[in-house]
């Protein structure tokens, strides 16, 4: 039998079958700017169970959610993170909300939802700080490479670590270094033989359904392939989906 590799689910995926986690893709940002915390807020709302977030550092060590490297594309601003002060990020216009710190998005998070975190430009103490503080450590999953992961599972040997499947061969080092209870997959790597490597070693299958693959055929086809959870741009839909 697999072994649950999901946080504790809000009330309402207790019920879903099979327990398939809803992970909205930086927050639900279809109808809000993506990573604010408008999008986490409509992303508790719709049903996630895990927002994913992306999470870099500026020039004076403040942890902000911003996709990208640099500001260009989601603000009116020009410049890389890291070479601007959290005054100076937050002073851009990001479409009618500010970009927000990691710590007030984790303040929207806590007791709601688990966090998907795909780890940026960020100090790991920084980052491992500001889960203990508010209390998310088990409720996180981080997305990085096998090396920066390695090092993060060392500092913090509780954190929930999640590596790409990538190849079979891949995997199975991952699998041998790592131990991890999740693995990340997307339309490349979603093979059903190197799927099989993970179900054996009994790690849950974190999927993205995105762009034209996030529609009900392809959702419906991740969780007979063996998907626990399905990253998403329609968590709503995602969230209707699954209770029908």
């Amino acid at each position: 039998m697999v072994r649950r590799t999901l946080i504790q689910l809000p009330l309402a995926a207790a019920v879903r079958p099979r327990n398939i986690a809803i992970i909205a893709h930086r927050g639900e940002h279809l109808e809000n700017p993506e990573n604010t915390l408008p999008a986490v807020r409509a992303a508790i709302r719709a049903g996630a169970d895990y927002v994913e977030l992306d999470v870099p550092t500026t020039k004076d060590g403040a942890l902000v959610l911003m996709h990208n490297a640099t500001v260009d594309a989601r603000t009116n601003g020009q410049g890389a993170v890291r070479d601007l002060t959290l005054a100076q990020i937050r002073a851009l216009e990001t479409g009618g909300a500010q970009v927000p710190t990691f710590e007030e998005a984790l303040a929207e998070l806590r007791g709601k939802c688990g966090l998907y975190l795909d780890w940026k430009d960020a100090s790991a103490n920084a980052l491992l700080d500001s889960l203990r503080r508010f209390c998310m450590l088990s409720h996180t999953v981080v997305y990085g490479s096998v090396a920066a992961l390695s090092g993060l599972r060392a500092m913090e040997p509780s954190i929930r670590v999640m590596p790409e499947a990538v190849s079979a061969e891949a995997l199975r080092h991952t699998l041998a270094a790592l131990h991890p209870s999740v693995v990340a997959f997307d339309r490349r790597d979603f093979q059903d033989g190197i799927i099989a490597i993970a179900k054996t070693a009994h790690a849950g299958i974190f999927v993205d359904r995105l762009g034209e693959d996030d529609n009900e055929a392809s959702w419906r086809d991740a969780i007979r392939r063996g998907a626990t959870g399905i990253q998403t741009d329609r968590p709503a839909e995602l969230a209707a989906f699954l209770r029908r």
